[in-house]
């Protein structure tokens, strides 16, 4: 799988499409509209798109997502203009709500079958570090493409890495479910999903701090503006920005051995990132890109914590739906962080954080397992949570 997420996110438009949008003679009303379109269509599909991974396939909706992305970005290429860059944000989307719930599910259902689900948050932190790695080489693809043939050539390539990662998400393995498909409709494997995530006991809390702490991943989109405002020359803050880039693919990377910590020490690694995102915010100095690193770093590893710990409290069935409600509940989240950083920047965001660091010891309390026999290393668990961990 960290082949197909070094794939899916090495897609060479990624930093030029706002740069598409202006050029074609877009306002700052209509990119801002593509966006809502965009969010729009990740709102509505999210949880119905897990739905659709657990009734048929979720290798097929990794596969089919690929797919749709690469058309998204082909309508952008063909038909430059707001309904071109609209169609092909309505493709993206649903493709996006697709991967969303299916990968994480494809994942850990294929370690559980392995009898390995113990080793879920390592292997996931790797794939989230692959999915950050590719955006280094990503940016440098997109500078010498377009150099060389403009946003059509930009726009070709990244059809075709997403038609790649198609093609090695269809290679993927799938355990076979007897729990899937067995004459159980769509709508109903809808309405199970919803169900198990709002009944489930101890699921609801990880689902929604889970949530909210992947809407942190929004606060990505300002770090060029805060390295800006510290005085980083325009033209340099790119290059800047590369540790904060591998800070928060080494804290992915580690997701595993965090994974190993007492739940009161998860906390501490949260909350000491977040009083870096809020001391770096506060002191407004070039000098707190390593605080920014060293955050991001942070985040990411108790994300991915936080996600392995979710997993455990969902029924196999039902698990890329429930999921898809995480995401769900991160679309709508996001706007909060957006509204937070425009009300407070780093600093009001860093407080919001501590909060979900100091709940984590008290939400990671007691597994309740939806999703088979526990195992050896997850009762294991169970008990030392149970002890206060």
């Amino acid at each position: 799988m960290m082949g197909w997420a070094l794939l899916a996110d090495f897609v060479p438009l990624y930093p030029l499409y706002a740069l598409l949008f202006t050029a074609t003679g877009l306002s700052v009303a209509q990119i801002s509209a593509l966006f809502a379109i965009w969010s729009a269509v990740a709102v509505l599909t999210e949880v119905p798109s897990g739905a659709l991974a657990d009734r048929f396939s979720r290798r097929s909706s990794l596969v089919a997502a690929g797919v749709l992305q690469a058309a998204g970005y082909a309508a952008w290429v063909l038909l430059p203009g707001f309904p071109g860059f609209a169609l092909g944000f309505v493709l993206w989307g649903f493709g996006g709500s697709l991967v969303s719930g299916a990968k994480e599910a494809l994942l850990y259902d294929g370690l559980d079958a392995a009898g390995a689900r113990e080793h879920y948050a390592r292997v996931a932190g790797r794939v989230a570090a692959m999915e950050l790695v590719a955006q280094l080489p990503a940016a440098l693809a997109a500078t010498l493409l377009f150099v060389a043939g403009g946003f059509p050539l930009v726009g070709w390539v990244s059809v075709g890495t997403c038609l790649a990662a198609a093609v090695v998400a269809a290679t993927l393995p799938e355990p076979p479910r007897g729990d899937a498909g067995a004459g159980t409709g769509y709508l109903a494997t809808l309405r199970s999903g919803v169900t198990d995530a709002v009944n489930t006991p101890g699921l609801p809390p990880v689902l929604l701090a889970t949530a909210v702490l992947t809407a942190y991943d929004g606060v990505e989109e300002y770090f060029p503006l805060l390295l800006a405002d510290w005085g980083i020359p325009p033209a340099a803050v790119p290059l800047v920005a590369v540790p904060i880039v591998l800070g928060g693919t080494a804290g992915a990377a580690l997701g595993g051995a965090a994974g190993r910590l007492p739940a009161w020490a998860l906390g501490l690694l949260l909350g000491t990132a977040m009083v870096l995102l809020g001391g770096a915010g506060i002191a407004a100095h070039p000098a707190g890109v390593v605080a920014i690193a060293a955050f991001y770093g942070g985040y990411r590893a108790a994300l991915v914590v936080l996600d392995a710990r979710l997993q455990e409290r969902i029924a196999s069935a039902s698990r890329a739906t429930v999921t898809s409600v995480a995401g769900l509940g991160t679309e709508l989240a996001t706007f909060g962080v957006y509204v937070a950083w425009a009300a407070g920047g780093a600093p009001l965001l860093a407080a919001a954080g501590l909060l979900i660091a100091g709940a984590l010891p008290v939400l990671l309390r007691r597994r309740v397992a939806g999703s088979g026999a526990p195992g050896v290393a997850a009762t294991r668990r169970s008990e030392e949570d149970a002890r206060g961990r």
